[in-house]
């Protein structure tokens, strides 16, 4: 039995083989950075700590699908990919220069569909129309960051929106019949424990198909590095023990219909730093899972869907 809806079981439903991601840097920015918004980005960003290797800016996006695929293609004789444009605001640019720079990673034969990552004040009604036609013929999800649903939060982490936004821009998603999913960051400064809990709440409210969680990691050449070497005190950085024990009371309250896509981030240890916990992902998660065996408690344990 499972006690949480593990988004791969979803994906196993859609499609009739393995698939797996292959991250696409296409050489976007966002408007936090270029002066639109603000300046600096978020906080706690720094691109390179989520993007592999093989997704240079440099390179094409078709080149980068085939040294990903080649990468992951020793492991599994029979596999799909999905083209996850992952880094900075993966909407931010003109439509038919977006249509192009998506449909190049559509014309690999093996690339059943893309995910594409962006804010929730970048998107559109004429996009999100593009989007559904596309979503016919290949797989389609559109993931917002939404960190956190606090604005003050979002304020200091120089999100340059609010959680109105996020609100906004995943219903005209999710009702137009899309993929939607979203990630949240768990630990920002000046968050208490119930108030990270209390992020579960309202995301349960969403109409999302997948949600992200990772812990608060500093990193390297970043904004908040800087805000935690001159006030460490507004910082507190969990141990992994901590961090399990808020995902399963966040779980609880969760939404059953949610997919988690991950519950942990693993940045480069070079750009790392802290928490180091030395942990790989299916470690993590098989700690978690037993957890929840241990609690005999699953997802949605305490949730009341709202009419």
């Amino acid at each position: 039995m499972s006690r949480y809806l593990n988004y791969n079981n979803v994906l196993k439903q859609e499609f009739s083989e393995r698939v797996q991601k292959i991250s696409i840097n296409a050489g976007f920015t966002c408007p936090n950075r270029d002066g639109i918004k603000g300046f600096g980005g978020c906080t706690y960003c720094n691109n390179q700590s989520f993007s592999p290797g093989y997704a240079k800016p440099v390179k094409s996006v078709f080149e980068q699908l085939e040294e990903g695929i080649d990468f992951f293609n020793h492991k599994y004789e029979s596999q799909l990919y999905l083209a996850y444009f992952q880094s900075y605001t993966n909407t931010y640019d003109k439509l038919e220069n977006l249509i192009k720079i998506y449909e190049e990673a559509l014309k690999h034969p093996k690339v059943a569909g893309i995910v594409v990552g962006t804010r929730p004040d970048c998107i559109n009604d004429e996009l999100l129309d593009y989007f559904v036609e596309l979503s016919k013929k290949k797989y389609v999800m559109i993931e917002y960051g939404i960190e956190s649903t606090n604005d003050k939060t979002l304020e200091f982490i120089n999100r340059g929106h609010d959680y109105a936004a996020v609100e906004e821009a995943v219903y005209k998603t999710a009702d137009r019949g899309l993929y939607t999913g979203a990630h949240l960051i768990l630990g920002l400064p000046n968050e208490d424990k119930e108030m990270i809990l209390s992020h579960a709440d309202k995301v349960s409210k969403l109409p999302l198909t997948a949600l992200k969680l990772h812990q608060l990691q500093l990193i390297k050449k970043t904004k908040m590095a800087r805000q935690y070497a001159e006030n460490p005190e507004r910082f507190h950085l969990m141990t992994p023990e901590e961090y399990i024990e808020l995902l399963v009371e966040f779980l609880e309250r969760l939404n059953p219909d949610i997919a988690i896509e991950r519950f942990v981030s693993q940045s480069p240890e070079e750009l790392l730093i802290a928490p180091n916990w030395g942990l790989k992902n299916f470690e993590f998660v098989h700690k978690i899972e037993k957890r929840l065996e241990e609690l005999d408690t699953w997802q949605g344990r305490k949730f009341s869907p709202i009419s």
